[in-house]
C-alpha cells in the first residue's frame, strides 16, 4: 500500500515538473519574441529648420483711442422736442442732434429785439439831436449804452437757444442713442457717443531701455483678436517727453489711417514696431515645439542605416525659442540649419522611435496665414 502511495506521489511530481519545464520554455519564448518585435514606424510630416531674415521689432500691447471722441451732452437742462439722429449714423460736423424746448426763450428773445429795435431807435433819434446841440453828450451815452445793454440781452438768450439746439461738433460715427423724445434731459447727462474713426491711434508703453531705438516714422504693425490674421500697418506719430515714475517706461503713440473703419476705440491690439536693421533667424514652424513644464523642444529626423535599410529616427532636442511670425518662430538654440524636424505628430512620438515621412497632408505654414473661416 505504501509503494503505491509513493508511486502516486512520484507520477504526480513528474508530471507537475513537466508541466512547469513547459510553461518556462512557453514564457522564454514570448520573452524573445517581445525582445525582438519592433512597433511599425509612426507617420509623421516634416519640415526644415530654415535661416532667414527677419526685420527686428519691438513687442508691445496697446489701446486704439480716436482722433476725437465724446459722449454728446447738453450744457443745459431742457425736455427733448426733436431727436434727429438714428443710432449708429454718420454725421458732419453741424449736423443736428438733438433740439431741447425754445419756446420760452424765444418768446423771451422777441421781447429782447422789441427792446433792442426801440433802444436803436432811441440812439439814432439822439444821435441827429446831438449834431444840433439839442441834447446833451450825457443823454446820448445813456441812449448808447441802452442800445449796447439790449442787444447783449438778446444776445444771451439767442446762445441759450443755441446751447439747447445740439449739433455734432465733428464728423465720425453715432454710438447708440441713450435718450427718448419727450425726456427731461439734465445738464452733462450723455446723449449719444460720438467717435472719428478716421485716422485712429494706438497707445502703448515701451520699458526704459527701448527709448534709444524708437523714434517717430517708424512702422508699427498691429494684430487684433477681432480680426484673425488682418495686419493693421501704422507709424509712430508721438513719444512722450516723460516717463511713468513707477513703471519706467514711456508712452507711444501710432496713428492708423483707418480707412476701412475696422479699428474701434477701447479695443486691445498686440504692436509690434519695426527697426531699420534686419536680424538673421533660424525659423521652424510652431507646430513642430513640443511645450512641457522643463522646457520646449523638438523631434529631429535623422537616417540611421540598419541591416543595409535605411530607417528614420526621431530623436528629441530641447530648444529655446524667440519671436513668432504667423505659424513660425524663431529658434534660438538647439538646432541647426537644415535640421528636418517633425511639423505634424509630435505628441504621438518618442526619444528614438521609428517614422516615416509623409507630408502630403500637412497645410503649409505661412508668415501671414489667412484662415478660410475668419
Amino acid at each position: 500500500m505504501k509503494r503505491k502511495l509513493l508511486a502516486g506521489i512520484l507520477a504526480a511530481i513528474a508530471v507537475a515538473g513537466g508541466l512547469a519545464a513547459v510553461k518556462t520554455l512557453q514564457i522564454k519564448t514570448l520573452i524573445g519574441a517581445a525582445a525582438l518585435f519592433a512597433p511599425p514606424p509612426e507617420t509623421i510630416a516634416t519640415a526644415t529648420a530654415n535661416a532667414e531674415q527677419w526685420p527686428e521689432t519691438i513687442p508691445a500691447v496697446g489701446s486704439v483711442s480716436a482722433a476725437q471722441g465724446v459722449t454728446v451732452a447738453p450744457e443745459i437742462a431742457g425736455s427733448a422736442t426733436e431727436i434727429a439722429f438714428e443710432s449708429g449714423a454718420t454725421v458732419k460736423p453741424g449736423d443736428l442732434l438733438v433740439r431741447l424746448d425754445t419756446a420760452s426763450e424765444e418768446a423771451q428773445l422777441r421781447a429782447a429785439e422789441a427792446q433792442a429795435e426801440l433802444a436803436r431807435l432811441n440812439a439814432d433819434r439822439n444821435r441827429k439831436l446831438r449834431e444840433d446841440k439839442t441834447v446833451s453828450q450825457a443823454e446820448l451815452d445813456v441812449t448808447e449804452a441802452t442800445l449796447k445793454q439790449a442787444q447783449a440781452n438778446a444776445d444771451a438768450i439767442r446762445a441759450v437757444i443755441a446751447k439747447k439746439t445740439i449739433r455734432a461738433p465733428f464728423a465720425g460715427r453715432l454710438g447708440i442713442r441713450l435718450v427718448n423724445l419727450g425726456e427731461q434731459i439734465t445738464a452733462g447727462q450723455g446723449i449719444v457717443s460720438l467717435q472719428s474713426l478716421s485716422p485712429m491711434f494706438v497707445d502703448f508703453s515701451l520699458p526704459q531701455q527701448e527709448l534709444a531705438r524708437v523714434q517717430t516714422g517708424l512702422t508699427v504693425r498691429v494684430l487684433s483678436d477681432s480680426y484673425a490674421g488682418k495686419t493693421f500697418t501704422g507709424a509712430i506719430a508721438a513719444i512722450n517727453p516723460d516717463f511713468d515714475t513707477v513703471t519706467r517706461s514711456v508712452r507711444v503713440r501710432a496713428k492708423f489711417k483707418n480707412a476701412d473703419a475696422l479699428l474701434r476705440a477701447g479695443m486691445f491690439v498686440r504692436a509690434e514696431i519695426i527697426l531699420p536693421a534686419q536680424q538673421p533667424v533660424l525659423v521652424i514652424p510652431a507646430t513642430a515645439v513640443l511645450s512641457a513644464p522643463y522646457g520646449d523642444s523638438v523631434f529631429v529626423v535623422t537616417p540611421t542605416v540598419t541591416a543595409g535599410a535605411t530607417n528614420l529616427i526621431a530623436k528629441q532636442k530641447f530648444i529655446r525659442t524667440g519671436r513668432t511670425r504667423g505659424d513660425f518662430v524663431t529658434v534660438e538654440t538647439g538646432l541647426n540649419a537644415g535640421d528636418r524636424v517633425v511639423a505634424a505628430g509630435v505628441f504621438k512620438l518618442r526619444n528614438g522611435m521609428s517614422v516615416q515621412e509623409n507630408n502630403t497632408l500637412t497645410p503649409k505654414a505661412s508668415q501671414n496665414p489667412t484662415p478660410p473661416n475668419s
